[in-house]
């Protein structure tokens, strides 16, 4: 029987890719439970990822990576948030930023390279840490108090930085930090340093592993090269379907939990399963139109990002609409499963508790629904009448 999970698959490369990852997202479901209970960092998820080769995934095969597409990625981060929903958005945020910088060519050509080589020699990560707490989501446009000082030979630059994802990991990020000589924004590749301190403050309802710490930058020095421009081509913001991504393989494990307990699970007053009672099917059902129509949207977005290079700034409405559908409809899939499970969904012993909490993170991902809602009016309003 073709499992609905492989609806997406084009090819057999595909198709073996995506075994891998599962074998990984089963691994680490075993260990999921625990970092979710301690709010502890998956520092041997990580370790498998780099020893899987898919801390590569994104990067230009000219520099040893496997250059994988923006389908592929949606596919494999699918597959290993099924797992466990803390270690793919925690990893996709940096395969997802990898596949950014190859599109846009936003960073210096070497800067960039020696990222590169480094991610496929050492495994290094990458994240960029914007979000402060008097800021709030830097998509909203708020101005940094980080701030970076002009000095000889580089900047220093002070502040605190929140929702740090991989910050216990990592050994070189980007920070965003106001510049007052120059009253804007800018960009700052750091090394980590004993002028960094991860505080550890992350300590959340859902989404407990993804080492979101704050990062406090005391003087930090960058050199002068590593103000990156921020200029290079629009691709859009096709990444950032990583995080959707993330929410549609929680809602399929939950989907998947649901459809195997409604099979198996007979209480002594039916002669058969509860799948056999139509309020149950009913439930299914409706499950089944979230999920599917949330994924058919998922993939044909990340299909059209791929195919239409020239056109891809114009697709943003349409990659919001993506993330915007999944997450919410994630969160409607979760819930029927819970409904058909019933009580047993809310014990500590079971995932779906986890799942219910993990997949309302989405809501606070980026892009937020109300921007999203704005940029659709935008589009629609654009228009001009036939």
């Amino acid at each position: 029987m073709i499992r609905y999970i492989d609806q997406y698959i084009r090819s057999e490369e595909e198709r073996m890719r995506a075994g891998k990852v599962e074998e990984l997202a089963a691994r680490f479901a075993e260990r999921a439970a625990r970092h979710d209970h301690e709010g502890s960092f998956p520092f041997e998820n990580f370790a498998d990822l780099r020893e899987a080769g898919y801390l590569k995934l994104t990067v230009p095969q000219e520099f040893g990576g496997d250059g994988l597409s923006l389908y592929d990625l949606v596919m494999l981060q699918e597959r290993l948030a099924y797992g466990d929903g803390s270690t793919a958005l925690a990893v996709g945020w940096h395969i997802g930023q990898v596949l950014h910088l190859r599109t846009t060519r936003k960073w210096p050509q070497n800067i960039f390279a020696d990222l590169c080589r480094s991610i496929v020699k050492d495994g290094t990560m990458i994240n960029t840490f914007a979000s402060e707490a008097a800021t709030g989501s830097p998509s909203r446009g708020g101005r940094p108090e980080t701030t970076a000082v002009a000095i000889e030979g580089g900047w220093r630059i002070t502040g605190r930085k929140t929702f740090s994802t991989l910050s216990p990991i990592l050994d070189r990020f980007v920070v965003s930090a106001y510049i007052p000589d120059e009253d804007c924004t800018g960009d700052f590749l750091v090394h980590r340093t004993d002028r960094v301190t991860v505080v550890e403050t992350w300590d959340t309802l859902g989404m407990r592993a993804t080492g979101s710490h704050d990062v406090v930058l005391d003087e930090v020095f960058a050199g002068t090269d590593m103000r990156l421009s921020g200029k290079g081509m629009d691709d859009g913001g096709g990444w950032l379907l990583h995080i959707p991504a993330c929410y549609m393989g929680i809602a399929l494990a939950a989907r998947d939990y649901a459809l195997e307990f409604a099979r198996s699970y007979r209480p002594n007053s039916l002669a058969e399963p509860i799948a056999s009672i139509p309020s149950v099917q009913h439930l299914i059902g409706e499950m089944e139109v979230e999920l599917r129509t949330a994924r058919s949207l998922l993939y044909a977005a990340a299909d059209r990002w791929d195919r239409e290079k020239e056109n891809r700034p114009s697709l943003k409405p349409e990659l919001g609409l993506a993330k915007y559908a999944v997450t919410n409809n994630a969160i409607k899939v979760v819930d029927l499963a819970m409904r058909i499970v019933g009580a047993s969904s809310l014990s500590r012993k079971q995932p779906l508790e986890r799942y219910y909490r993990d997949v309302r993170a989405g809501l606070h991902n980026p892009p937020m629904d109300n921007m999203v809602l704005n940029s659709l009016a935008a589009a629609a309003l654009g228009e001009k009448p036939l």
